[in-house]
């Protein structure tokens, strides 16, 4: 799948509705091949991503986990860690 979209279930602070369209653009993106829909496309493309972010906040709001929350500074240094040992140091 696309490795933009970012998990975003049981983070505290909670995934913002920016996160969640974000996500979801990511996605519609994918599933389309579009970067950016002509303007004939232009109404389905954007009633997608409305409806994609509504399911995934609705998923992110019904899911449920014993697990303490993420942190996201955490996280994110986890990340940048794998990153550079996989593919190295950045400069």
């Amino acid at each position: 799948m696309c490795r933009n979209i970012k998990t975003l279930f049981n983070f505290e602070p909670p995934a913002t509705e920016l996160e969640i369209r974000d996500a979801s653009l990511q996605f519609v993106r994918k599933l389309s091949g579009f970067n950016v829909p002509s303007k004939a496309n232009e109404a389905a493309f954007d009633r997608a991503v409305q409806e994609v972010a509504a399911s995934a906040r609705n998923l992110i709001r019904s899911l449920v986990t014993n697990a303490e929350p993420r942190n996201r500074e955490v996280e994110a240094e986890r990340a940048r860690a794998r990153s550079a040992s996989r593919f190295g140091a950045s400069t």
